[in-house]
C-alpha cells in the first residue's frame, strides 16, 4: 500500500538519529552518583585459587569496594539452569556446571572472573583491579575440540574425567548403515569449523541501579530478549518476582545472538547496586571482549556420504564434536550443537540420514549462538561433502546437485532428519544462480587469470536454514485520544531496521503514515511482553504479531465506524487507511475512528471505550529460508593471498518485506561468513591454554577491500505458515557463504594441482603452504 508499504524499498526511519549521535546506548547513560566496576579475571586457562589478597586494592585511590567470589556465595544467589534432559552416552544424566558470577576454588578458561572492583571512576577501578593478589597453582588444560575426548587429556572438571558433556542424535542409524554398506561409493572427510567471536561494533555494557523506595532493581543492558533477562534474573538469579526488575535495553550496536540473557556482569551490577545503595556500571573495554564474551562454532566433524553408481545420493553419516567450553550455564550454550541439525541433508534428496554430535568441554570461554547458530555449520559440511565428492569421482559438481536436488513439486518434503520444507524452489534458485554468476563463462575467466599468474576457484552453496522457530512474539497497537498511534514491539532491534520493517507491515495494513507512528521495544516496563530477537524471527513471528493486532484494531474500528457511518458492519470496508460504506463515498479515516474510540457516546451502546489492542502469534512450526550462493576467487600463488572477486546470490526468504533492508541484512551475513571463511580465529596455545587472539592486533577481521561487489537477486517462495508469508533473514548470508567461499578457495588450489585436504580459515599463510606443500600442476 502505497511508498511505505510491503515489498517497497523505505530507507530506513531510524537512520536520521543515529547518524547525527543521538543514539540512546548503554554507554550514554548515566546517573547520578554513579559507581564504576571493573572485573580481576583469570590469567591462567586452568588453576587452583590458593588466595585472594584485595587488602591493597582496598585502599587504592577512589575505590567504594572489592568482592571475591566468596563475598558472593554468601548472599546465596542462584544460578542458570538447564531445561534440556540430555544424555551422556553411556545413558548418564547430562553433565553441565553453570558459571556462579565469580569462580573460587579454580578458574577454567582464560578469562574467568573471580573478583571485582567498583570505583568512582573507570580508571580508578582498573587500576585497582591489577593490585589485587592471587595466589594461583596453574593446573592443565586442554582448549583443542580434537584433543579434548583423547585419552590423558586433562579434565576441566574432576567429576567429569572424559570431558563429555552429552550427546545428541537425529535421523535413522540402521537405515544409514546400510545405505553406507551398499553404495557403490562412500565419500570420507573431516572438516573443522574453527571458533569464532561476533566482535559488535559496540562491546557489552551494563548499568544497575537499586531503588530502595520502590523496591526493585533497573538494568540498562544491550540485551537481544529484555523479557527474558529479566525473568532469568529473577526466577533464577535473585529468585524474586519479575515486577521487581525493570530492563531496558536501548539501541544496541549489534548482537548477533551473542548478547544473551546469563552474563555474569548482569546479576553482579544489580548485587552491588543494591549492597552499596547506588548506580554501578560495567562496560566492558575493547580488549577484553573476546576473554568476557561467550565465543562460537568450533566444530570437529567427520562426515560420509554414499552414492550409488549414477551419482545418486543413498545415504549421510555425521559424526561431530561440538567444543561447549568450561561451562554449561543454561540451554543457551548447547541451542547451536543440535537446533539445526536436521539441516546437514541440506536441499537434497537424501534417504537415510544420522547425525551424532558430542558435546564436549574444554578450558575455554562457553560457546552459544552466533549469527546461524548451527545453520552455516551443517551447511559447510554438506555442501563441502559434495564437492568434494564430485572431485573424488570426476563428476560435476553442478550436475551432482541438480540429479539430486529437491523437486519443487515434492513440497512439502520431509528430510531424513525429520524436518519438514513446507515450500521452496530450490532448483530454480540453483538455476537463476548459474546463470546470475555465467557459471558456463567461468573456464575463459580461469584461463584469463591464469595469464595474470592467478588461479581463479569458484565455489557453489545451496544453502538452507530452520528459521524462527515456533515459540510465541507480542506486539500491541496503542492509539491515543487525539488519534495518534504508538507501535510497542516484544522483538528487539539490534541494528537490523525493526523499527522500518514493523511500520512497513503497518501502513500495508492499517494505511499509518510511518512518520507519524511512535515505535518502542526493549523497556520491560513499556511493553507487556516479548521473547525477544533472535533466530530470524523478528518479521517471522513480530511482525505476524503485528498483523494479528492490526487486524483486531479493524475489526473493532469496523464497529465503530458502522455506528458513526449509521450502516450495517457488514457494508463497511476498509482501504488505505479509511473506512467506507460499500457503494457510497461515505468515508470515515482511521484516526477519526481512534478519536471517537475515546468518547462513550459516539461509540455502540456497551462497546469498551478506547483504542488499543495487542496481538500474539506462534508459527506452527519453523519456516526455511535457502538460497544459492556462487563465489569467485583469485589466489596469488606467490603470497597465498585470497581475494574474492565475485558473489552472485539468489534468496528465497519468503515475502521480502523490504529489499533496502533485506539486502543490508544479506550483505552483513555475508561480511561475517567470509571473515570466518578467510581470517577469523579465536586461537589458543596448545601446551599453556593462553588465549592468543584477544585483541584485533591478532584476531584478524575482514575489511571493506576483503569483498567484491555482492549481487543478491529474490527469488521468494511466500510461506502459508504466517500471514506475512516470510521466511527470515537474519542469517541468510552467512550460512551460504562460509562454504561457499571455502569451496572457492578449495578448487584454486586443485587448479593447481593440490589434492591434501584443506580447512578454514584460508589465510595467505595457510593458502601458501597448501600450494607447496600440496604440489603444484
Amino acid at each position: 500500500m502505497g511508498q511505505f508499504g510491503i515489498g517497497q524499498a523505505v530507507s530506513r526511519f531510524e537512520d536520521p538519529r543515529l547518524l547525527r549521535g543521538e543514539g540512546r546506548f548503554v554507554e550514554d547513560v548515566n546517573l547520578p552518583g554513579q559507581a564504576y566496576m571493573y572485573l580481576v579475571r583469570s590469567p591462567h586457562a586452568h588453576a587452583r585459587i590458593r588466595s585472594i589478597d584485595t587488602s591493597a586494592a582496598k585502599s587504592a585511590p577512589g575505590v567504594v569496594a572489592v568482592f571475591t567470589g566468596e563475598d558472593l556465595a554468601l548472599d546465596n544467589l542462584g544460578t542458570m539452569d538447564m531445561t534440556l534432559k540430555r544424555k551422556r552416552p553411556d545413558g548418564s544424566p547430562m553433565f553441565a556446571r553453570p558459571h556462579r558470577g565469580l569462580s573460587t576454588e579454580r578458574v577454567r578458561y582464560v578469562g574467568d572472573p573471580l573478583a571485582l572492583v567498583v570505583a568512582d571512576t573507570q580508571g580508578h577501578a582498573r587500576d585497582a583491579a591489577e593490585l589485587v593478589r592471587v595466589d594461583y597453582e596453574p593446573l592443565p588444560s586442554i582448549t583443542s575440540t580434537a584433543d579434548a575426548v583423547t585419552a590423558g587429556a586433562a579434565p576441566v572438571w574432576d567429576d567429569c574425567p572424559d570431558n563429555v558433556s552429552n550427546v545428541f542424535e537425529a535421523g535413522n542409524r540402521s537405515a544409514t548403515d546400510a545405505a553406507l554398506a551398499r553404495a557403490a561409493h562412500v565419500v570420507k572427510r573431516r572438516y573443522v569449523i574453527t571458533r569464532v567471536h561476533a566482535q559488535f561494533m559496540e562491546p557489552r555494557g551494563v548499568l544497575g541501579v537499586w531503588d530502595q523506595g520502590e523496591g526493585k532493581w533497573t538494568l540498562y543492558a544491550d540485551v537481544q530478549y529484555p523479557h527474558r533477562t529479566r525473568n532469568a534474573l529473577a526466577s533464577r538469579i535473585f529468585k524474586v518476582p519479575e515486577h521487581m526488575i525493570r530492563v531496558i535495553a536501548g539501541d544496541v550496536g549489534g548482537a548477533f545472538g551473542t548478547k544473551g540473557w546469563q552474563y555474569a556482569e548482569h546479576r553482579l551490577v544489580l548485587w552491588v547496586a543494591k549492597k552499596l545503595r547506588r548506580p554501578v556500571k560495567w562496560t566492558c573495554p575493547r580488549s577484553e571482549t573476546i576473554m568476557a564474551d561467550e565465543h562460537a562454532r568450533d566444530n570437529v566433524t567427520e562426515a560420509e556420504l554414499a552414492l550409488d553408481a549414477e551419482g545418486r545420493f543413498l545415504g549421510l553419516r555425521v559424526r561431530t564434536l561440538a567444543n561447549v567450553g568450561a561451562y554449561v550455564s543454561s540451554d543457551r550454550n548447547l541451542l547451536a550443537t543440535f537446533s539445526n541439525v536436521g539441516t546437514l541433508v541440506g536441499v537434497y534428496t537424501i534417504p537415510a540420514a544420522h547425525v551424532e554430535v558430542l558435546s564436549v568441554m574444554t578450558n575455554t570461554n562457553s560457546t552459544a549462538p552466533y549469527r546461524g547458530a548451527g545453520r552455516p555449520e551443517a551447511t559447510y559440511v554438506i555442501e563441502r561433502l559434495i564437492e568434494d565428492a564430485a572431485r573424488e569421482l570426476g563428476r560435476d559438481p553442478v550436475e551432482l546437485r541438480h540429479r539430486n536436488i529437491i523437486p519443487s513439486e515434492a513440497m512439502p518434503y520431509k528430510n531424513a532428519l525429520g524436518l519438514t520444507y513446507d515450500c521452496g524452489n530450490f532448483p530454480k534458485g540453483m538455476e537463476e544462480a548459474l546463470a546470475l554468476a555465467d557459471y558456463q563463462g567461468f573456464a575463459a575467466r580461469r584461463a584469463e587469470s591464469k595469464t595474470r599468474g592467478r588461479l581463479r576457484g569458484i565455489g557453489i552453496a545451496n544453502a538452507i536454514e530452520k528459521a524462527a522457530g515456533p515459540q510465541p512474539e507480542y506486539a500491541e497497537i496503542r492509539f491515543d485520544p487525539s488519534g495518534g498511534a504508538t507501535v510497542l514491539m516484544g522483538s528487539k532491534n539490534q541494528g537490523q531496521g525493526h523499527e522500518t520493517t514493523f511500520k512497513q507491515i503497518l501502513h500495508e495494513r492499517l494505511g499509518l503514515d510511518p512518520h507519524e507512528v511512535r515505535y518502542i521495544d526493549g523497556d520491560t516496563e513499556r511493553v507487556a511482553w516479548g521473547m525477544g530477537t533472535m533466530g530470524s524471527r523478528s518479521t517471522v513471528i513480530g511482525g505476524s504479531a503485528l498483523w494479528t493486532a492490526a487486524d483486531k484494531v479493524l475489526a473493532k474500528g469496523k464497529k465503530i465506524a458502522a455506528h458513526l457511518l449509521e450502516c450495517a458492519e457488514a457494508d463497511v470496508q476498509f482501504n488505505d487507511g479509511k473506512f467506507g460504506v460499500v457503494g457510497t463515498d461515505k468515508t470515515l479515516g482511521l484516526k477519526d475512528v481512534a478519536r471517537a474510540a475515546f468518547q462513550p457516546a459516539r461509540i455502540p451502546r456497551g462497546m469498551e471505550p478506547g483504542f488499543f489492542e495487542h496481538g500474539t502469534f506462534s508459527p506452527s512450526q519453523d519456516t526455511y529460508p535457502n538460497g544459492c550462493h556462487i563465489v569467485e576467487v583469485e589466489i596469488d600463488p606467490d603470497t597465498g593471498t585470497v581475494e574474492m572477486v565475485s558473489y552472485k546470490l539468489i534468496d528465497d526468504v519468503g515475502t521480502v518485506i523490504n529489499p533496502l533492508t533485506l539486502y543490508g541484512q544479506i550483505h552483513g551475513g555475508i561480511a561475517q561468513g567470509v571473515g570466518q571463511a578467510l581470517m577469523e580465529q579465536v586461537v589458543y596455545d596448545g601446551d599453556s591454554g593462553q588465549l592468543l587472539t584477544a585483541s584485533f592486533m591478532d584476531y584478524a577481521m575482514p575489511r571493506a577491500d576483503t569483498f567484491s561487489d555482492i549481487e543478491i537477486h529474490s527469488n521468494p517462495v511466500p510461506t502459508a505458515l504466517n500471514p506475512i508469508g516470510a521466511k527470515g533473514a537474519g542469517e541468510a548470508g552467512t550460512v551460504g557463504a562460509l562454504p561457499a567461499v571455502t569451496n572457492a578457495v578449495v578448487d584454486a588450489l586443485a587448479s593447481a594441482g593440490v589434492r591434501a585436504h584443506f580447512d578454514m580459515p584460508a589465510t595467505s599463510d595457510r593458502v601458501w603452504r597448501a600450494l607447496h606443500e600440496g604440489g603444484r600442476a
